[in-house]
């Protein structure tokens, strides 16, 4: 029997094949090959400090055999990490143990392995792992497959800029606009998103037990270890956050689900919204010969694609909410409530990627059923009431706004029928001509450019 049929969750189920490349960056795997980074690279940081006289400088041979621990970091090695923890029931403990034993193969430093994890809580290992993860995720997961959305929706914005189509304001036939403007209105918020999930600033710190460097100042006090640690935070990509308890606080943990959120919050009003065009047939949906819509009605084409994205993002903002809501609360300087709730960040992200695949895929299955967009706005003239009104007000004319609220209100309108309301109105001819010569598909104001000017 397949493993994944005895998953507890879908992700490494039913899933699997949609996520898998997230296991590369957050596994715990992946966590530990990147809190072996932490260790090695803080030993390297440490041995290039001149005040540190017992600890020597190291040349670059040397540098590049302790960063082979964790770029040669596997399977193998995690689970070496995992049998050490299962001794000390602490895993930072067991990665700098580990570290340690592999050190033993680095003739420079094998009688300095004490200097790993030197003057560290466990929390400046992890924080540190975490944001790498984070880091990861975002610029080889997230924001890539984010982008390939937004130029999906922008592609179909680009190709129906001019198809004009019935508005619909609380779900009422409105003003027409475009088939393009509209999607050309998600995808323009998308991209905001996308940019401020990119902007958001990965934060680490490397300072001790209650975050003063007590330790450190107290072996080496000549040393400027806020510098050494800027220096190596930044050495890492991320940012220094100068001033922490034992736990860098996570705002930027929060500020980063934050915007994934919002992400997935305007994906999933667009994945409504295509759901409800397709129930109206102005989208078909290409068949998959082989694939059944419903096991008892042979016709249907369900539009499961948007619906299992929907489903999906709402698990994957939930998970999101709580991150950001509990991470960024600790009891005093430092409470363990953080740690189980951040194993779960590759869960998260996990079920946003699958959403933001089933978007894709229900995409591209959308075909523009042009006849029964414009056959919807042949039979709404009623529209057209709000430029006739706004006509009348060029003109002076008494009352327009109630004067075709009482022809239109409440009223579907056809060409000829609306004729004959703009024939009462007793239009001043240049007027008139020009009412006449406008129809609902017509009406589209500036749509078509507005697509244009915001690509």
């Amino acid at each position: 029997m397949s493993q994944e049929l005895l998953a507890i969750s879908p992700l490494d189920g039913r899933y699997r094949g949609k996520v898998a490349s997230l296991a590369a960056h957050t596994s715990e795997c992946a966590l530990h090959r990147f809190r072996v980074q932490v260790e090695c690279e803080w030993l390297l940081t440490l041995a290039a400090q001149d005040g540190i006289s017992e600890l020597p400088s190291v040349d670059a041979d040397t540098q590049a055999a302790v960063r082979e621990i964790f770029e040669r970091f596997d399977a193998d090695d995690a689970a070496r990490v995992r049998a050490i923890e299962d001794v000390t029931n602490h895993d930072v403990k067991a990665v700098e143990y580990f570290v340690k034993e592999k050190l033993a193969n680095v003739p420079a430093l094998r009688a300095h392995s004490e200097f790993v994890h030197f003057a560290c809580t466990s929390e400046d290992i992890n924080n540190l792992a975490y944001a790498l993860m984070l880091k990861a995720v975002r610029e080889h997961e997230l924001l890539p497959t984010m982008q390939r959305i937004i130029d999906a929706v922008d592609a179909l914005a680009a190709a129906n800029a001019q198809l004009p189509m019935l508005s619909r304001t609380h779900g009422q036939t409105a003003s027409p606009t475009t088939l393009g403007k509209e999607f050309a209105n998600v995808s323009y918020r998308l991209a905001r998103q996308h940019t401020q999930l990119a902007e958001v600033v990965l934060l680490g710190k490397m300072n001790g037990a209650v975050g003063n460097y007590n330790a450190h100042a107290s072996a080496y006090p000549d040393v400027d270890w806020p510098a050494v640690s800027r220096a190596f935070i930044e050495n890492l990509g991320l940012e220094q956050n100068p001033l922490t308890t034992q736990i860098e606080p996570h705002d930027f943990i929060a500020e980063y689900c934050h915007a994934v959120m919002r992400f997935n919050q305007i994906l999933l009003d667009f994945d409504r919204d295509v759901w409800s065009y397709i129930s109206i047939a102005y989208f078909r949906q290409r068949k998959v010969e082989t694939e059944t819509g419903s096991s008892t009605m042979p016709h249907k084409v369900n539009p499961i694609d948007f619906e299992n994205s929907e489903g999906n993002l709402g698990l994957a903002n939930a998970l999101l909410e709580h991150l950001a809501s509990k991470l960024p609360v600790s009891r005093w300087q430092r409470d363990l409530s953080d740690s189980t709730v951040l194993r779960n960040v590759g869960t998260a992200v996990g079920y946003a990627m699958v959403a933001y695949q089933a978007t894709l895929k229900g995409i591209g299955k959308l075909e523009v059923n042009e006849a029964a967009i414009r056959a919807d706005l042949d039979g709404a003239w009623e529209v057209l009431a709000e430029p006739v009104q706004t006509v009348m007000r060029k003109h002076g004319m008494s009352e327009p706004y109630e004067r075709l609220k009482a022809a239109t209100r409440g009223q579907s309108m056809t060409k000829e029928s609306f004729a004959g309301v703009l024939a009462a109105l007793q239009l001043p001819d240049a007027a008139l001509a020009e009412l006449q010569a406008l129809t609902p598909d017509t009406y589209i104001g500036l749509a078509a450019a507005l697509v244009r000017a915001n690509r």
